[in-house]
């Protein structure tokens, strides 16, 4: 196994936002070293106690605790237990296939004709089933398990009578994002500290048969007054930019744009997960970004 000095150097590593220091590297390897027979996700648990790794609303940070032991492991600082047969994060899930997400009525017209129009937050085991379904069998990236800390809604017409009309993913933002992080002007400390103050809008689905004119804009203009208080309300983080990244081969991101959202350029198109940047130029996606307060460029680069 390599030593811990040999791939973080004397003063450790960040990861997430956090620095590790060789002393924390060592405390990890013991508690894995001692728990063998434990599965990954209750270690990720005991270390993110151990270490005080909290959300500002004291939740332990026990999905990002895996992910750091997960790439440890991939730098050969330690073994973990073999992966149990549940579904990893970022992995396809088996969708079911119901009445319920059975394609509906043709629905035609203006903004008027269905308001008024809600965001449902996602709750219940029942919504659960039926927004996987949706993005299941109906968005072009179908459901995967996301990465992070992440709010699901459905969205809802109420005339002529209450449907759903589509669904929303809002999760963690990217790690990091190069014309993002230009047009923020950050520093290295300052994207550490204040990375969590950004939402990405990771899924985006208005149903194949609503014809709704404007809807689309619509919803994200509700989106940006609804995040704000049901992602500080969920995890301690007030945010302060929405971000998002539309598939220029699909897409030309006229809602975004409609809806005042700001495009930045382009992503390199590596992926969240491509370390060894083996990806690059493959998929690239357009980004664009959305305040959610006045001067939050400038707020965001404030340590």
């Amino acid at each position: 196994m390599m030593p811990p000095q040999a791939a973080l150097g004397a003063q450790g590593f960040e990861f997430r936002g956090r620095i590790f220091t060789s002393q924390d590297i060592t405390l990890i390897q013991e508690v894995v070293a001692s728990c063998g027979r434990v599965g990954r996700q209750e270690l990720a648990a005991t270390v993110a106690e151990l270490l005080q790794w909290q959300r500002p609303n004291g939740s332990a940070k026990t999905r990002e605790c895996r992910d750091l032991l997960e790439r440890m492991m991939a730098d050969q600082l330690l073994e973990l237990p073999e992966l149990r047969r549940t579904k990893p994060r970022g992995s396809t899930t088996q969708v079911p296939v119901t009445d319920r997400g059975a394609e509906g009525q043709l629905l035609v017209g203006t903004l008027r004709d269905v308001a008024p129009v809600s965001l449902q937050l996602v709750k219940e085991p029942r919504d659960r089933l039926l927004w996987r379904e949706l993005v299941g069998r109906y968005h072009y990236l179908g459901h995967k398990v996301p990465f992070g800390a992440h709010l699901r809604y459905l969205i809802q017409a109420h005339k002529p009578e209450p449907v759903v009309v589509g669904c929303l993913q809002m999760s963690s933002p990217a790690w990091r994002l190069s014309a993002r992080d230009r047009w923020i002007g950050w520093s290295d400390p300052c994207r550490a500290r204040n990375l969590q103050r950004i939402v990405n809008n990771s899924r985006f689905l208005l149903l194949p048969w609503v014809k709704v004119r404007n809807l689309a804009s619509h919803v994200l203009a509700t989106l940006s007054q609804r995040i704000v208080i049901d992602w500080e309300k969920a995890y301690g983080v007030r945010p302060l930019l929405l971000e998002t990244f539309v598939d220029h081969q699909r897409f030309k991101g006229t809602c975004y744009r409609a809806a005042n959202w700001i495009w930045l350029g382009l992503t390199q198109g590596r992926g969240r997960m491509d370390r060894q940047k083996a990806r690059v130029g493959v998929d690239p996606k357009d980004i664009f970004v959305f305040p959610l307060a006045k001067k939050a460029r400038t707020r965001l680069r404030t340590l």
